[in-house]
C-alpha cells in the first residue's frame, strides 16, 4: 500500500498536466474556427487567443517531458551515507567533520532524521569516518548527488605558516537495501567477533561485542562496534553490507550507461572529484555541471539545494537526450 501510495503521488501531477493539455488543445481547436469568422473584430480576438493558447501548450509540453521519465523507486528510500577523510591527514578528518555537519543541517532543514551507524573520531575535532542513515521522503533521491570526492582548499588549523593546503574527503551515498533486493547466502559470509575499542564506557574493551562481516564473493568487509551488543552490531553491519552490495549493482548499471554519456552527472563514479570548497575565495564549485556559488558559509550550513536541483535538471536533460 505504501509503494502504491508513493507511485500515485508521483503520477498525480502528470495526470493533472495531461488533463490540462487536453483542455488547452480542445480550446485551441474551437478558437481556430472562430478565427475564420466573417466578423473582423471576433476574428482578431480569436487570433490573439490562438497565439496565447499555443504559447501555453508549448510551455506545458516542456513541463511534461521530464515528468514522463520513469521515477526511480530507489529515490524514496533512506540513504546510507559514508564519509571518510582522504588525503590531508588531520585536516582531511576536520573537513570530513565539516561535511558531516553540512549534511546534518541539510537533513534538519528538510525535517529528515539522522541515525548514526558508526563513527570514528580523529584529533582536533575531526572525523576519520562517519556512517549514518538519512530517513525521510526522497532522502536517497536528493543525497545520491553527493557521492564522490569533495576537495577543500584553505589554511588548515594545523598550519602555522598560513599556507593554503588542499585536502579531500570521500562521500558514498547508498540506497538502503531491502531483503527482497538481493539474497545473501549464509555460506558467503565470514563473521568474526572481537573486542570493541574506544574511549571507554559500557561494553567497550570488556566483551567481544564488535563484529566484522566479510562477504566472500565480493570481498566487501564491514565492521561495526558502536552498538552495545553483538547482535545489534551484527544487524547494523548487515544493513551496511546489503546497501553496499545493492550500490555495487547499481554502479555497474550506471557505468554501462555512462560510457555513452558526455558528463559525469549520474555516472556512479565514486572516485571522481565532484566539488571544491575554496575558503580564500568564498567559493564552492561543482565540477560536474560547472556551477559556482560564492556562498561558502551558507553551503557548509547545509544550503546545498542549488547544487542538488541543478544536478537533477542536468540529469533529466541528459536522459531526455538519450531517448
Amino acid at each position: 500500500m505504501a509503494a502504491l501510495g508513493r507511485e500515485h503521488r508521483h503520477l498525480q501531477p502528470l495526470v493533472e498536466m495531461g488533463n490540462k493539455l487536453q483542455r488547452y488543445e480542445q480550446e485551441l481547436a474551437e478558437t481556430r474556427e472562430l478565427a475564420d469568422s466573417d466578423d473582423p473584430e471576433m476574428a482578431q480576438e480569436a487570433k490573439a487567443e490562438v497565439a496565447r493558447l499555443e504559447k501555453s501548450i508549448a510551455a506545458l509540453l516542456e513541463q511534461i517531458k521530464p515528468a514522463l521519465i520513469p521515477h526511480d523507486p530507489l529515490d524514496d528510500r533512506p540513504a546510507i551515507v559514508e564519509i571518510r577523510g582522504g588525503t590531508g591527514g588531520d585536516e582531511a578528518a576536520i573537513f570530513a567533520a565539516d561535511l558531516f555537519r553540512m549534511y546534518t543541517r541539510f537533513a534538519e532543514g528538510r525535517r529528515w532524521r539522522i541515525e548514526m551507524i558508526s563513527q570514528s573520531d580523529g584529533t582536533l575535532g575531526g572525523m576519520k569516518e562517519a556512517i549514518f542513515k538519512v530517513k525521510g521522503e526522497g532522502a536517497y533521491g536528493a543525497m545520491r548527488w553527493e557521492s564522490g570526492v569533495h576537495r577543500v582548499q584553505r589554511v588548515p588549523v594545523t598550519e602555522s605558516q598560513g599556507r593554503i593546503h588542499t585536502s579531500a574527503a570521500t562521500v558514498a551515498v547508498l540506497p538502503e537495501a531491502e531483503e527482497i533486493d538481493l539474497k545473501i547466502e549464509d555460506k558467503d559470509l565470514r563473521i568474526d567477533v572481537f573486542r570493541s575499542s574506544g574511549p571507554g564506557g559500557q561494553s567497550v574493551n570488556t566483551t567481544d561485542s564488535a563484529v566484522r562481516i566479510t562477504h566472500t564473493p565480493s570481498g566487501i568487509v564491514v565492521s561495526q562496534q558502536d552498538q552495545k551488543s553483538q547482535l545489534q552490531n551484527k544487524l547494523k553491519a548487515m544493513e551496511v553490507l546489503r546497501a553496499r552490495l545493492l550500490d555495487a549493482r547499481i554502479a555497474e548499471q550506471e557505468a554501462a550507461r555512462a560510457r555513452m554519456r558526455k558528463t559525469q552527472v549520474g555516472t556512479g563514479d565514486r572516485s571522481a572529484k565532484i566539488r571544491t570548497y575554496n575558503y580564500p575565495q568564498n567559493r564552492v564549485t561543482d565540477h560536474r555541471i560547472n556551477l559556482t556559488l560564492h556562498e561558502l558559509t551558507k553551503v557548509l550550513n547545509g544550503e546545498i539545494d542549488p547544487f542538488i536541483e541543478a544536478l537533477k535538471v542536468a540529469d533529466v536533460e541528459e536522459r531526455l537526450g538519450e531517448q
